[in-house]
């Protein structure tokens, strides 16, 4: 899973479709991708697995890091239809909740800020930025998140965060059409 994770970073929600359900994928996951079977070393976990600690990134140098990570929201035409876009090209949907891809910007970008107090092992990091672009293509709705630091971890958390959280801000604020 976690080779998956890495090698895509990319989030599907389909809504209305019955899989409501996340799931990270990279279209191509074979026994190969199967880490539990293979010799790896977990960075966070003792070599008889039972205990778990915060890796130390305190000898590392510190770099500027950037990551970047997409999720998908799938939509029925039923939803396309019940929403109004609105913008010079058409590039905000907006419903009874207010403008959906400005609120789900925003609430993405708090969510890549708070990756730290969601994921119990990831080191707090001072995000230089956090980017979200949301574009609609057809009945998709694509979400870019553009996460960058200068530190001594990575950020593809943050960014991984940051896109999920915008989904599900999307799939929150039209829920109701789908259902």
């Amino acid at each position: 899973l976690m080779q998956a994770i890495h090698a895509a970073r990319e989030t599907h929600f389909n809504i209305g479709s019955g899989e409501d359900e996340e799931c990270i994928t990279d279209g191509k996951v074979t026994d190969e991708d199967n880490v539990f079977e293979q010799d790896t070393e977990f960075t966070h976990l003792t070599a008889k697995g039972d205990s778990v600690s915060m890796v130390d990134v305190g000898s590392k140098a510190v770099t500027r890091r950037v990551a970047k990570a997409r999720s998908v929201v799938v939509f029925p035409p039923a939803v396309i239809n019940a929403f109004k876009m609105k913008g010079a090209k058409g590039e905000e949907l907006v419903g009874p909740k207010g403008p959906i891809f400005a609120t789900a910007k925003i609430a993405g970008i708090m969510g890549a800020k708070q990756t730290s107090d969601l994921i119990p092992l990831c080191h707090p990091l001072p995000l230089d930025r956090v980017n979200i672009d949301i574009s609609l293509e057809g009945n998709t709705a694509i979400i870019d998140c553009e996460c960058r630091v200068t530190h001594k971890t990575g950020v593809e958390m943050e960014a991984l965060t940051g896109a999920s959280i915008a989904a599900l801000t999307i799939y929150d604020m039209v829920k109701a059409v789908s259902h």
